[in-house]
């Protein structure tokens, strides 16, 4: 569990606004590595423990998007393990796609955070009130966002994020499970 206690006070007021976080995929829900079969299937690993983090970010009230600018089915099938509704995927314009579903959703840029970790993540980490670059992110975007992980993509940097979210809106019982 985050404790606040060495999170910078610009950190935790930046995390105390966020309704809704968007997780760019490779490289931050998963290790970035493309492991192809034989009959072209792609297989991605997720760490379980991003996945119980985005279920307590839903059980409190904070929504959950996959922007992705590749297509997977591996994707499609995690997003609904986990109960994200929000996945895109094929979205080369990453602002774009976070632009309208913030419109869609009535929420302002400020109420938004985006976690990703290479360059086609930038302009959407650029507008929203918080931005999270993983602890491996290319040196560009760990320059530009707001906060590091510890963790590597693919390696509970997921589970960082939303363990910050929910410590800065003071969620109680954030232990229990689902």
């Amino acid at each position: 569990m985050q404790s606040t206690d060495n999170l910078p006070a610009d950190i935790l007021v930046r995390a105390a606004k966020i309704r809704l976080v968007a997780f760019d995929v490779d490289g931050t829900l998963t290790d970035g590595r493309l492991w192809l079969a034989e009959d072209g299937r792609e297989i991605k690993a997720f760490h379980v423990r991003d996945g119980l983090g985005i279920k307590l970010l839903r059980r409190h009230g904070i929504e959950a998007a996959i922007i992705s600018s590749r297509i997977s089915r591996a994707v499609e099938l995690r997003a609904a393990q986990i109960g994200i509704d929000h996945v895109y995927q094929g979205h080369d314009d990453k602002l774009a796609c976070l632009r309208d579903l913030l419109h869609a959703s009535g929420l302002a840029a400020e109420q938004a955070a985006f976690v990703g970790d290479d360059l086609p993540d930038l302009p959407a980490m650029r507008i929203c009130g918080l931005s999270v670059a993983v602890a491996d992110a290319r040196p560009e975007v760990a320059r530009e966002a707001h906060w590091q992980t510890r963790a590597k993509g693919g390696e509970g940097a997921a589970r960082e994020v939303c363990d910050l979210l929910l410590a800065a809106q003071s969620v109680p019982d954030r232990a229990s499970p689902p």
